[in-house]
């Protein structure tokens, strides 16, 4: 009982940063369920099991607000599932102690690429034209792969590459990759049953991952306005970093002063990065202000029509 209300939280915290971030739900509980010491391939099948759930229900949601794109959506999602289920039967086929380092150090690496990107200042200007096909096909189908070999990695791959391109909106982005997800996740759950027969879902841990995402989700909107996305990143980005990599100096087999010499600078990197996430969210908030003084809102003016019990009463 005490290991399900473990993975609650697991799932409650996941949903949390994915909630503010628009993604990392697949990284944040991978990581923490490989720590818990849960095999790679079962950690990442229950965890896209679970995420069929989430992503579904973020999915409607995105599209009762109108924030899908559902031409984005159509040529995204279907390269991804193809993707998923290729690094879902990839995953299955090797052994545990091959992919325990694989997965770690894809995790990692998204860990730090989430650092860098939050601790740098978020691009908001568009650029003219639509996302073409010969972009969004690749772009899903590595996504797709990548998330299913590394437990997550579909946000983190595919929202940053469709901001940069300043061709949507950020909440389409968001909307369109989180709609898109319900379909590479099932497409990963069906590699993990073909490739790990239905043993390989972990049932309970499932349950728990979902129920602890479903409680956290009306709680991330009030995270997303009580914590800034940009420090939120860059935070969790440092949680990733430094739980996988010891993993990888496991499977490195380091020792002696090296593994203290070498968490020493990760958390210098980690600090360094959250000082660098800081100073531009100050910044993007000065600016903001200046811009705010310089162009103030005109302000309301009475409409000179008279409501009508107070025409009749002029009369």
């Amino acid at each position: 009982m005490r290991k399900l209300l473990v993975l609650a939280l697991v799932g409650l915290a996941a949903q949390l940063v994915d909630g503010a971030l628009g993604m990392a739900y697949g990284l944040t509980s991978s990581t923490l369920l490989l720590l818990a010491g849960v095999a790679p391939a079962a950690a990442s099948a229950s965890v896209h099991l679970a995420e069929m759930g989430t992503t579904l229900a973020a999915g409607v949601a995105h599209w009762r607000f109108g924030n899908v794109d559902w031409r984005v959506v159509g040529r995204i999602a279907v390269p991804g599932a193809l993707g998923a289920f290729a690094g879902a039967t990839f995953l299955s086929a090797i052994s545990t102690e091959a992919a325990a380092p694989w997965m770690a150090a894809i995790l990692f690496t998204l860990g730090a690429y989430l650092l860098v990107r939050f601790s740098r200042p978020l691009r908001t200007e568009r650029r003219a034209g639509r996302l073409r096909g010969r972009f969004l096909g690749p772009l899903g189908l590595a996504a797709g792969f990548i998330d299913a070999t590394g437990g997550g990695g579909w946000g983190p791959v595919a929202t940053p590459a469709l901001l940069v391109s300043g061709r949507m909106e950020p909440r389409k982005v968001i909307g369109s990759v989180d709609t898109a997800e319900f379909l590479v996740a099932g497409a990963a759950s069906v590699g993990f049953l073909l490739g790990l027969g239905s043993e390989g879902f972990l049932l309970p841990m499932v349950a728990a991952l979902l129920v602890g995402g479903l409680i956290a989700a009306p709680l991330a909107a009030w995270l997303v306005r009580i914590v800034p996305a940009q420090l939120l990143g860059a935070a969790i980005g440092g949680v990733i970093v430094l739980t996988n990599a010891r993993t990888l100096m496991r499977a490195a087999d380091l020792g002696g002063g090296a593994r203290p010499a070498l968490y020493a600078l990760l958390v210098a990197g980690w600090v360094a990065a959250l000082g660098f996430a800081v100073r531009a969210l100050l910044r993007a908030r000065r600016a903001r202000a200046l811009a705010n003084a310089a162009h103030p809102a005109p302000p309301a003016t009475a409409d000179p029509t008279p409501e009508p019990a107070t025409a009749a009463l002029t009369h």
